[in-house]
């Protein structure tokens, strides 16, 4: 029997939602995607027995594994601009603590530029101001951003194996949530956990990576480039795409994250 970890949620939703990502995401194993970790059972509505990964520190060609799986996992694509994974719960469970994602194409946005302007900076943003995070002067500057997201100016193509429709994104894909296995033999080179799966633009998932530190990021984006061509200027965008997490960051945590919101955002003005 594998061995366990047991993780306990607030509810049986936000339960659900997390063995709704998992299963999503390892869809894009046979097509070469990253191995994300089994549910292995649910004891309670809200538990989830979850395998146990081990965990050390990756090799080089860990690292380069890793890239080119996860350039897979993101070309398995999604239906539309902030769709769920099937069985996602419906209500008012909120994805990534953002509005409640899209179950069908009818109801969501038509681009990449329109989902994220206003599902992830409009909509943080004003729940921040609600709260005395940001004072209108500090409102308008993302709402500058937003306004030339939605518009299409700091637009980008998706990655070449993404093609032209959404990514299937793990959603919350920092360090912390990619595991690299003591047997080096992995063929992934990672395992993932924890995500918030949903579709969206792969460049969101690589800015991720490196907001809080990956270990050996550089020959990750080395692999996942050669393996799926990223769109010139990636690079000047990755700011951009971590304005998601770091203003999420500010509505959790407040304090120090919004010196840094704001200080990504003034990049794109």
């Amino acid at each position: 029997m594998p061995e366990t970890h047991v993780k306990t949620f607030a509810s049986p939703e936000e339960a659900a939602a997390e063995a709704a990502g998992l299963a999503w995401l390892a869809t894009a194993e046979d097509a070469g995607g990253t191995r994300i970790a089994r549910v292995l059972g649910r004891p309670r509505p809200t538990v989830l027995d979850l395998e146990r990964i081990s965990d050390g520190s990756p090799s080089r060609a860990q690292a380069e594994r890793f890239g080119r799986s996860l350039a897979h996992t993101h070309a398995a694509g999604a239906p539309h601009w902030g769709a769920p994974p099937p069985g996602f719960p419906s209500g008012p469970l909120r994805m990534g603590r953002s509005r409640t994602p899209f179950t069908s194409a009818a109801d969501a946005p038509t681009s990449w530029g329109a989902f994220f302007a206003e599902y992830r900076i409009r909509d943080l943003v004003r729940r921040i101001v609600d709260r005395g995070g940001f004072d209108a002067a500090q409102a308008a500057v993302f709402e500058r951003v937003a306004a030339r997201v939605e518009d299409g100016t700091l637009g980008s193509p998706q990655p070449a194996l993404v093609g032209d429709r959404p990514a299937m994104l793990h959603g919350d894909l920092w360090a912390g949530n990619v595991l690299w296995p003591t047997d080096a033999t992995e063929p992934t080179g990672a395992v993932l956990i924890d995500p918030i799966a949903h579709g969206g633009h792969a460049e969101t998932d690589l800015a991720l990576l490196g907001l809080f530190g990956l270990p050996r990021l550089e020959t990750v984006l080395a692999a996942y480039d050669a393996e799926s061509r990223l769109a010139a200027g990636w690079q000047e965008r990755i700011a951009l795409h971590q304005l998601a997490p770091l203003l999420l960051h500010v509505f959790l945590f407040g304090g120090s994250y919004a010196e840094g919101a704001l200080s990504a955002a003034r990049r794109y003005v």
